[in-house]
């Protein structure tokens, strides 16, 4: 290191302030409490204490701050989805995407980049078309395109991809990646500068419900006495709900990713394949970041395993045959919660004082600010936003699906 870097570095006249305030000890009472200090949960710890001047609010994170699926995920942003509700919603996420730089002062290297979701079938270009006229609808670009529009947009892939072919696909501007531990460290410092307290490596062991109301949480520090509580643990969801004795209809499948060593850039775009079941993009540090489908089996678990890397590679190699001299540099796993409707489940509980943010799956990222919004207005005004009216826990109950499985494609 330089002498000059590392002498300022030394000095006491430019001291670096720590990202988060450390709080040893909890208050015996909070407004709020929120469940997990990932991304949703602190985008609407955020959003409490800046729209609506609630701020004596405590985040309980049982491991680090966004350790779970914020970090383990492939941070692809878009909103061209296969619902009214869905295209709404998620378009106004890809709005406050763009400024959340500006919002926390800090680099989310959010990067524009255009999302392909390839089409190999008729069956699957039928769908683009589909999706495409529900987006326009709506005012969101996306457009189908042939294949010699992919080719000219990348041209190091392969159209025959080892035997399928790349027939077009669906194409959407606005889509976009950032840097996702920055997310959490930027919704993480916004609320703990507006007074919300972060307990790291603090475990919810109980909620106490006297009358079918909130009334406290217990944890592995103690007590806290609350009328609200926001849950966001995505994987953890069915633990946390069976302390109040709500049923969802959550299962919980592992999610793998991995990513290459940094190599020249030369993918500008982000590829999704449903048919191969793989996803790529490069990074700014020029890391192909990769991933599939859900794992098959049902557990909760992070563990990654050999079996998937095996198979991403053989079906990247069908697209990018030139890829084959490079290394992979790491994996992981993340905990998806899964819906029957492949639709998040969002506001109030049958327990009053109880609000719900789950059931993300492979599409969490990408619906962080417009959960924060939502789901502090839902926390803050005792009723459900209206952007999330589709996708309450009761719809389920009512036979009233949101069918979004056509806009999921793969895990991402």
């Amino acid at each position: 290191m330089p002498w000059r870097l590392l002498r300022f570095a030394l000095s006491s006249k430019h001291p670096e302030p720590r990202m988060f305030t450390r709080h040893d000890t909890l208050k015996p009472t909070y407004d709020v409490v929120i469940i997990g200090a990932g991304g949703h949960g602190l985008a609407a710890a955020y959003y409490l204490a800046r729209d609506h001047g609630i701020t004596n609010i405590c985040v309980l994170e049982k491991g680090y701050l966004g350790g779970g699926n914020t970090g383990r995920n492939t941070t692809i942003i878009r909103s061209n989805y296969l619902t009214p509700e869905g295209v709404k919603f998620y378009d106004e996420s890809v709005r406050l995407w763009q400024d959340l730089s500006q919002d926390f002062d800090l680099n989310l290297f959010y990067s524009n980049r255009g999302h392909f979701t390839l089409a190999h079938t008729d069956a699957a270009m039928r769908t683009s078309r589909w999706r495409a006229e529900v987006n326009k609808h709506y005012g969101i670009e996306s457009e189908v395109v042939g294949p010699e529009f992919v080719k000219k947009t990348a041209p190091m892939i392969d159209l025959a991809c080892g035997g399928a072919p790349i027939l077009g696909g669906l194409y959407h501007a606005p889509g976009a990646v950032a840097r996702h531990d920055t997310v959490a460290w930027g919704y993480g410092r916004g609320a703990d500068l507006r007074g919300v307290e972060i307990h790291q490596r603090t475990e919810v062991t109980g909620i106490d419900v006297v009358g079918g109301k909130v009334v406290g949480v217990q944890t592995s520090k103690g007590r806290i006495a609350t009328t609200k509580v926001l849950c966001a643990v995505a994987g953890s969801t069915p633990r946390i709900l069976k302390m109040i004795d709500v049923r969802s209809p959550l299962y919980i499948h592992p999610l793998q990713a991995m990513v290459s060593e940094p190599i020249k850039p030369w993918l500008d775009t982000i590829l999704v394949s449903g048919s191969l079941h793989i996803y790529i993009s490069q990074s700014s540090r020029g890391e192909l970041v990769m991933g599939a489908s859900l794992d098959p089996y049902e557990v909760q678990s992070t563990r990654s395993t050999l079996d998937f890397p095996e198979g991403l590679a053989a079906h990247m190699l069908d697209m990018f045959p030139f890829l084959s001299n490079v290394k992979v540099m790491r994996q992981w796993a993340g905990m998806a919660d899964m819906t029957p409707d492949f639709a998040p489940i969002m506001g109030k509980t049958p327990v009053e004082g109880f609000y719900l943010d789950a059931g993300w799956g492979t599409w969490g990222f990408k619906a962080t600010p417009v959960c924060g919004k939502t789901m502090s207005w839902t926390v803050a005004n005792d009723r459900n936003h209206e952007l999330i009216t589709g996708f309450t826990l009761d719809r389920f109950r009512d036979y009233a699906l949101t069918g979004e499985k056509g806009a999921a494609s793969v895990g991402h």
